[in-house]
């Protein structure tokens, strides 16, 4: 009997072991899912825990809806966008709609059938520049670097942007080979620290300027003031994230921190900054507008007068506003929780204020902050936008799993480190075809906002199809709450 035993034992084990050999093999071989390929076996119980966690979430947790800065119910959206499954949901919504703020689409009563829409119509950038720009989608990829993000991930969105039509940015991060892989259109980002475009002890290098003008795939270049995550403070990359090509890109040292300037040390005012963003737009020939947080109203006030006695020839080409939810790789707690403005307010601010000097066609709008989902972009081009961008949501689409250790290098997805050992899990031949299918699946569904409000395309999207929920719990239009200049 105890020999018997011994044997099913023995061969329990081996059994055991051997499929676990099995899944070790899948696993590392597959590429679908970084997680599974870096952590292989274990990975697995993830799936197995999301799953569980719908039943389990019905008796003991806290409801999708809950979880921050992105919930579950967000996340899960993009993932399925990325991997072009069908978004539809059963039983009921799980979003609270009498939370103050929150956004509510007019529908129409007669709604445009399909045949009465069009598809999106290219916009221009840049009409008195040598080299205009025609941007083909509403929605485009935001500011992340090279160095803040791995090699494989910006290859992933390179290739990605090109097979869904849409710009990518480089960040404040310089040029890097990567962002070329694909062919994409890119918007060059000039940061405080002007990596890429710099002389060795600082300032513009007028032969790097020169160089950006005569790269095709460069369509804009976007100077950054300050973005949503940290205003008022320079790009932070960790010395564990400063490999010998992000030194050689930033043109820095390997192994020590990369620490920004809170600010261009020759921008004090609105006629020096006008006089940078001309200073690149004649070196380059290309479309060059700002990016920042716009907290204050008298500033943008006071840069579109300046604009209007220098001439709006010499206006910026666009706007970048970023709101204070805006995302990064790193920031200190004060100014990520509690400066700069909320997205949807200061696009207002920003927006008619353009319209309020006559500079609204001229000045193109983008909004930046946490639109990773349908209804967040649809309701900043109602609010003004002309064109929405994301970066987390893109990451979602890498794989993502919002393990919060994008400062860490420890990034289990492979995507926000440069440990090789983790960037193995993630293919960017894979994970282009999720970028491409998340891009077109958000833009199909901001489409389908808008026919639902009765528009034949999503930039006909304003203010009036928008209702917000007050604190008493009713609604107002967003047009009414926020009158156009």
């Amino acid at each position: 009997m105890i020999q018997t035993f011994n044997y099913v034992f023995g061969f329990g084990v081996l059994a055991i072991l051997l499929a676990i050999a099995i899944l070790w093999i899948q696993d590392v071989r597959q590429y679908e899912d970084a997680v599974r390929r870096n952590y292989p076996v274990i990975g697995r119980f993830r799936g197995l825990f999301i799953t569980l966690g719908e039943f389990f979430r019905q008796y003991f947790f806290a409801m999708d809806r809950e979880e921050l800065p992105f919930n579950r119910a967000q996340r899960e959206w993009a993932y399925r966008a990325a991997e072009d499954k069908g978004n539809t949901i059963a039983f009921g919504s799980t979003k609270p709609l009498d939370i103050p703020g929150t956004p509510i689409f007019v529908n129409a009563a007669f709604p445009k059938l399909e045949e009465e829409t069009h598809d999106q119509v290219p916009l221009e950038f840049g009409p008195y520049c040598q080299k205009p720009y025609l941007s083909p989608s509403f929605f485009n990829i935001s500011g992340m670097s090279y160095g803040a993000l791995s090699g494989p991930a910006v290859r992933a969105l390179s290739l990605g942007a090109a097979r869904a039509g849409i710009w990518l940015n480089t960040g404040e991060g310089g040029l890097a080979p990567h962002h070329m892989e694909g062919k994409a259109d890119l918007v060059f980002q000039i940061g405080t620290a002007k990596y890429g475009v710099r002389k060795p002890e600082g300032g513009f290098d007028p032969e790097r300027l020169k160089a950006l003008g005569e790269n095709d795939q460069v369509k804009m270049i976007e100077i950054k003031l300050a973005q949503g995550a940290k205003p008022g403070k320079g790009g932070i990359l960790p010395a564990q994230k400063i490999s010998p090509l992000v030194a050689e890109i930033r043109g820095i040292r390997p192994g020590e921190a990369s620490i920004s300037p809170n600010r261009h040390p020759e921008v004090k005012d609105p006629a020096s900054l006008l006089k940078m963003v001309n200073q690149v737009r004649e070196a380059t020939g290309k479309p060059v507008g700002i990016k920042s947080v716009f907290s204050d109203e008298r500033f943008i006030d006071s840069l579109c007068e300046e604009i209007l006695r220098i001439g709006a020839v010499k206006a910026p080409d666009f706007i970048t506003v970023d709101g204070g939810e805006g995302g990064t790789g790193a920031s200190p707690m004060p100014l990520m929780d509690h400066v700069g403005l909320p997205l949807y307010e200061a696009l207002v601010i920003v927006s008619d204020s353009l319209t309020k000097h006559g500079l609204k066609e001229r000045v193109r709008l983008i909004a930046s902050g946490k639109l990773a989902t349908p209804a967040n972009a649809a309701y900043a081009l109602a609010l003004g936008a002309d064109r929405v961008v994301s970066g987390r949501g893109f990451m979602f689409a890498l794989g993502c799993i919002q393990a919060l250790k994008c400062n860490k290098n420890t990034c289990p997805t492979g995507i926000t480190t440069h440990d090789k050992r983790l960037q193995r899990g993630l293919d960017p031949a894979d994970k282009a075809e999720k970028v491409a299918s998340y891009a077109r699946r958000l833009v199909q569904e901001v489409e389908t906002i808008a026919h639902s409000c009765g528009v034949e395309e999503a930039a006909e999207l304003e203010r009036h199809h928008v209702r917000i929920v007050l604190p008493s719990g009713k609604t107002e239009r967003a047009d009414r709450l926020f009158p156009t200049a």
